[in-house]
């Protein structure tokens, strides 16, 4: 996999193939991490852990609703024992699911500068970028008591030496492409012409891409892919075209997005035939105050009515949810 990139455009013949009976599914991804003033440059001290006890009652919601979330850790959260303790019973039981959410400016070893370059990931010098995913995904199999099988770079920071590392490291799925975004104007990586669908990086298919669902809606949405960055300056122009409908850039997360917002990117997705959509969301939004998108309990409630309207509309739809091993499973049996 050498000189292989994860944001290089998939090679022809390198899309993922699914077994007939999979049909198109969903899966839920939590970043399962430290809380931290988003406000404030990237920092690797002040941080706190104390919105790691409401993950109980989210596991517990998703139970109910038939769901298996993948929670996407980094260190602070493999390194607390309450973290442990909650999702650990879960996880043996096949409840949950763990991976691996890389954090630089807060994973040992801590030999780099704190800098807006450096915490993707990505930007370290690759010996440093693997010790980093190293401790971490050796703290993440110690605490939870299972070794994890999926990847995603904190800011979605992946870099040249990123995908030689999973590989290496027992990763099976990289979720890190966030496609139609680009953050290159911050030092990270330009995801703006890589595909929804998912594909091998590899010919070895030894890693796969599963990239985060984020769909274009309105009258223009087929030339979003070149329309909408030309309006990152003008954000209130980009306002006017959603709300006349013309164009809009939906991701599947409840931060930011209306319920009817998201209905309307699942439906546009699975009419595009996309066979998974990725839903994601941060752990610090499960508590009032930690994130712009949940500053109240009428916020938080209005989180949780968000998840149970996608959830009802996924089963409306037929959408069933996933796993990672059922992925795994039915990429074995295409």
């Amino acid at each position: 996999m050498a000189g292989i990139r994860i944001t290089d455009p998939p090679a022809p013949g390198s899309a993922v193939q699914f077994a007939p009976d999979f049909g198109q599914r969903f899966i839920l991804t939590v970043d399962t991490e430290e809380e931290f003033d988003w406000d404030k440059p990237i920092d690797r001290s002040g941080h706190t852990v104390h919105t790691i006890a409401r993950l109980a009652r989210f596991q517990e919601f998703c139970e109910g609703a038939g769901i298996c979330p993948i929670y996407l850790v980094d260190y602070p959260i493999a390194s607390s024992p309450a973290a442990a303790e909650i999702l650990r019973p879960a996880l043996a039981a096949g409840r949950a699911e763990i991976g691996v959410q890389l954090h630089p400016w807060v994973s040992p070893p801590h030999s780099e500068d704190v800098t807006e370059y450096n915490s993707f990931a990505g930007n370290l010098p690759a010996d440093l970028e693997r010790e980093k995913f190293t401790r971490l995904r050796e703290t993440i199999a110690k605490a939870f008591g299972t070794a994890p099988l999926i990847y995603r770079a904190g800011r979605y920071g992946v870099g040249p030496n990123t995908a030689q590392m999973l590989a290496d490291g027992g990763i099976a799925i990289d979720t890190s492409v966030r496609s139609n975004f680009d953050y290159s104007f911050a030092g990270g990586p330009n995801f703006r012409r890589l595909p929804l669908f998912p594909w091998w990086i590899d010919a070895d298919r030894r890693l796969m891409e599963l990239p985060l669902t984020t769909v274009y809606s309105g009258l223009l949405r087929q030339i979003g892919d070149w329309l909408y960055p030309r309006l990152w300056r003008t954000p209130p122009l980009r306002g006017v075209l959603s709300r006349l409908g013309v164009m809009e850039r939906i991701p599947l997360t409840p931060e930011g997005v209306t319920l009817a917002e998201a209905l309307r990117g699942i439906d546009i997705a699975l009419d595009m035939g996309l066979p998974v959509l990725v839903f994601s969301f941060h752990s610090p939004s499960l508590a009032p105050g930690y994130t712009p998108y949940v500053r109240s309990e009428d916020d938080l409630d209005a989180l949780y009515d968000w998840w149970r309207g996608v959830f009802t509309h996924l089963q409306r739809r037929r959408i069933a949810p996933a796993s990672v091993g059922e992925i795994m499973t039915a990429v074995a049996l295409a």
